[in-house]
C-alpha cells in the first residue's frame, strides 16, 4: 500500500531543505516481532504486540533459558552463552534467529543493540524491519560531540566544555580561559547509561580521571574520545519524550524529572517534571524543534540538565531509543509508546496532533533492582517469594518470576514499578503503598527500601533534590529503612507451619 505526502526533505549537514510533493511512501506489514532484548525490556515490548495480536519471538543466553521473557513469547530461540558479546550483543545471531522464526521485525527494547547503528543497518539490510530511529540517526547522535554541534547550530543551549580532550594540560587551559570553576565532568563522547563519566573536584585529580574516563570509554564502547563540561551543581535531569514519523511530524509526549540517581544511574523519575508550566512549555518545544531538525523517526527521548539557580537549562544527549522510563509518560497522556513506534515502523503517520496530548495526571516509576540499598553491590541469587504490588493506578512491569534466578552477567533491573494518581501527592501515596503495603520479595536484596525512604523524605516529597541528593543525604535514607515487622515474622511463621504440616515432622526436630 503507498501513501501520499508532502515532504519537507532536510539533509543531516543542515544545507538544504527540498520540499518534495506527491511522494510515495509504502506501508510495511509487521507480521511477527523478534525482541532483540531480555527481562524488563522485552516483557515490555512483548506486552504491546500481545495487545496488537503480533506474534513475537525471544531470545536467550543459556542462563535465561527458563526466564519470564522466554516463557512469554510465542517463539524462543537459543544464541548463545552467559557472555553478552556472544549472546545479546551477537547481532548476526539475533538476525539469524529472526528469519528462522519467521519474524519480519526486531524490536531492540533498551540496552545491548538498541542504540548500535551498526546493528540497525544490518536489520534493514536482511530485508527485515528495523523498529527504532533510521541508522544514519543513531550514528549521529551516538557522537556526544557532533550531537553538541548540532544543537548548538540549531539554537538549543549547551554546557560549556571541550571536545576531543587528550591530555590534562588541555583541560587546565581551557578552564583558566573560559573561568570555569570546579566541579567539571569528564564524560565519553560515545557513552550512555552513566559509563565513561568521572566527576572532577580538584586539579591533582584531573590526570587520574582522565585516564579513568578514557579506560572505561574503551572498554564500554571501543572509543576512548572524551569531552569535558562545566558541572552542574545541584543541577536536575529533566528529559522530554518524542515520537516522529517518517513525514516530519515530531510530536513531544511532556517531561520527565530524572534526577534522583546513584552512580550517575537514575533509581526514580516522575512525569511530569515539577518545573513551571511556562519553561516546561519552553523545554519542550525546543526538544521537539531539535529532534525535527535532525530528521528523528520513531521514539526517542531529549535530555537536559536543569539549573534551578539561574533557572537555566541545557543540552545534554539524545537518546536513540525507548526509555526505561518511557511508561510514565504513557500513564500521564494515555497513550502507548510502543505501539506508536509499531505503527511508525510500518510506515504510518504519527496517530496523533500536538493539541491531541494532554497530560492530566502525575506518575513515578522506581527502578528495583538487585542491589544492596546500603552499598548498591548486586545481590545476585535466586527469587524464593515475590509478590507483585496491585491495586488501584499501579503498573507493574515485571522482568522475573518467583522462583527465577538473577544471573549476574546481566542489568540487576528486573521490576519497574509506577504509581499515578490526579496529582504529584496523590501519585506519591499510592507508590508508598504499593512498595511498603503490597510488595513481597525475598531470596536477594533489592532497592526497595531505600526507594520507599527516599519518597517518604520531606525535601523530596517539596521537590526540593538535585543530582547529589542521595550522596548528600545516604546516611539519612539508611536510617529511615523500615525494621522488619510483626507482619514480616508472622509470614514467616506462618510459611515455616505450612511446611511442617505438608511434609510432617523432620529428623533434625
Amino acid at each position: 500500500m503507498y501513501l501520499t505526502y508532502a515532504i519537507l526533505v532536510r539533509n543531516l549537514t543542515f544545507g538544504i531543505e527540498i520540499i518534495e510533493k506527491d511522494t510515495l511512501v509504502m506501508q510495511r506489514s509487521i507480521s511477527k516481532v523478534l525482541v532483540a532484548n531480555r527481562g524488563v525490556p522485552a516483557v515490555r515490548i512483548m506486552h504491546t504486540c500481545r495487545d496488537r495480536k503480533i506474534p513475537t519471538t525471544a531470545v536467550y543466553s543459556t542462563p535465561d533459558r527458563l526466564a519470564y521473557h522466554v516463557r512469554m513469547a510465542d517463539t524462543a530461540i537459543h544464541i548463545g552463552e552467559a557472555p553478552p558479546i556472544e549472546s545479546y550483543l551477537n547481532a548476526d545471531k539475533i538476525i539469524e534467529a529472526a528469519i528462522q522464526s519467521n519474524s519480519n521485525a526486531i524490536h531492540p527494547g533498551w540496552g545491548f543493540l538498541a542504540e548500535n547503528a551498526d546493528f540497525a543497518q544490518k536489520v534493514i539490510d536482511a530485508g527485515l524491519i528495523w523498529i527504532g530511529p533510521k541508522p544514519e540517526v543513531i550514528r549521529l547522535m551516538g557522537d556526544k560531540i557532533r550531537a553538541k554541534e548540532i544543537a548548538k547550530q540549531s539554537n538549543v543551549p549547551t554546557v560549556p566544555g571541550i571536545e576531543n580532550v587528550t591530555s590534562a594540560e588541555q583541560i587546565i587551559e581551557w578552564m583558566q580561559k573560559e573561568r570555569v570553576a570546579f566541579p567539571i565532568m569528564i564524560k565519553a563522547a560515545a557513552g550512555g547509561g552513566g559509563k565513561g563519566m568521572v566527576k572532577i573536584d580538584s586539579t591533582d585529580q584531573i590526570a587520574a580521571g582522565l585516564a579513568q574516563a578514557r579506560s572505561e570509554a574503551k572498554k564500554s564502547f571501543k572509543d576512548d574520545t572524551v569531552l569535558v563540561e562545566k558541572y552542574i551543581e545541584h543541577g536536575r535531569h529533566i528529559e522530554v519524550q518524542i515520537v516522529a514519523d517518517e513525514y516530519q511530524h515530531v510530536v513531544h509526549l511532556y517531561d520527565r524529572e530524572c534526577t534522583l540517581q546513584r552512580r550517575n544511574q537514575k533509581i526514580i523519575e516522575e512525569a511530569p517534571s515539577t518545573l513551571e508550566s511556562d519553561l516546561r512549555q519552553e523545554i519542550c518545544v525546543t526538544a521537539a524543534r531539535l529532534m525535527r531538525r535532525i530528521g528523528y523517526t520513531s521514539a526517542g527521548t531529549v535530555e537536559f540538565i536543569f539549573e534551578p539557580s539561574t533557572q537555566s537549562f541545557y543540552f545534554l544527549e539524545v537518546n536513540t531509543r525507548l526509555q526505561v522510563e518511557h511508561g510514565i509518560t504513557e500513564l500521564i497522556t494515555g497513550l502507548d509508546i510502543v505501539s506508536i513506534m509499531l505503527d511508525v515502523a510500518e510506515g504510518k503517520p504519527l496517530p496523533i496532533k500536538q493539541f491531541d496530548v494532554v497530560a492530566n495526571r502525575s506518575a513515578l516509576e522506581v527502578r528495583l533492582n538487585a542491589e544492596d540499598p546500603k552499598t548498591f553491590y548486586p545481590s545476585f541469587g535466586t527469587i524464593t517469594h515475590l509478590r507483585a504490588p496491585l491495586g488501584p493506578n499501579v503498573r507493574v512491569i515485571q522482568g522475573a518470576a518467583e522462583g527465577e534466578e538473577i544471573p549476574p552477567y546481566y542489568d540487576s533491573l528486573f521490576m519497574l514499578l509506577m504509581a499515578s494518581g490526579t496529582d504529584r501527592a496523590d501519585a506519591l501515596r499510592v507508590l508508598d503503598r504499593a512498595i511498603s503495603g503490597d510488595l513481597r520479595l525475598e531470596g536477594i536484596k533489592t532497592l526497595a527500601p531505600l526507594l520507599l525512604s527516599l519518597i517518604r523524605h520531606p525535601k523530596f516529597i517539596a521537590g526540593d533534590f538535585s543530582t547529589k541528593f542521595i550522596e548528600e543525604h545516604m546516611q539519612e535514607l539508611v536510617s529511615g529503612f523500615r525494621e522488619r515487622t510483626g507482619e514480616d515474622e508472622m509470614l514467616r511463621v506462618a510459611r515455616y507451619v505450612a511446611e511442617i504440616s505438608a511434609l510432617g515432622p523432620q529428623g533434625w526436630m
